[in-house]
């Protein structure tokens, strides 16, 4: 199954299959003013790695797999969760999180930002890519959106 993001504009897919069939670490999947879909594929012993958003809501739906996730006040203060295919989690802004592959197959999920936090259409194939835009600051959110402050 092939998405592409077509945001703002309206849009309906299968989000599940969608989920399930991605190999990429993350593929924005649809982009509006106000939040944004992002599929993940974690690959066994990695993880989505440890972050924070300061002002970003994150909800996130496991697809496939097992992990754990771990959230927290502060990058030393985590509490473990193990979850797998069904689970959602729930990640308020300025809460530290991390969920880990512990099983034996890729972790696949979906996860839906607000604000928008990503660009719009990007597909990064491994978690180096996705640092590697951070830092040269390619990967923001289009100037449409709706951003805090």
């Amino acid at each position: 199954m092939s998405i592409t993001d077509n945001g703002p504009q309206p849009n309906a897919f299968d989000i599940e299959s969608a989920t399930r069939q991605n190999t990429t670490y993350r593929s924005v999947a649809w982009t509006g003013k106000y939040l944004q879909v992002t599929m993940m594929s974690i690959p066994v012993g990695s993880s989505i790695g440890l972050e924070v958003h300061p002002e970003t809501d994150q909800f996130l739906r496991l697809d496939a797999g097992t992990g754990v996730c771990r959230m927290g006040p502060s990058e030393t203060e985590l509490t473990d969760t193990e979850v797998s295919d069904g689970w959602s989690i729930q990640v308020p802004a300025g809460t530290w999180h991390d969920v880990v592959n512990s099983g034996d197959e890729p972790l696949q999920l979906y996860a839906i930002y607000a604000p928008s936090h990503h660009a719009q259409g990007t597909v990064h194939k491994t978690a180096e890519d996705s640092e590697k835009d951070e830092e040269a600051g390619t990967d923001e959110p289009p100037e449409w959106t709706v951003q805090p402050g």
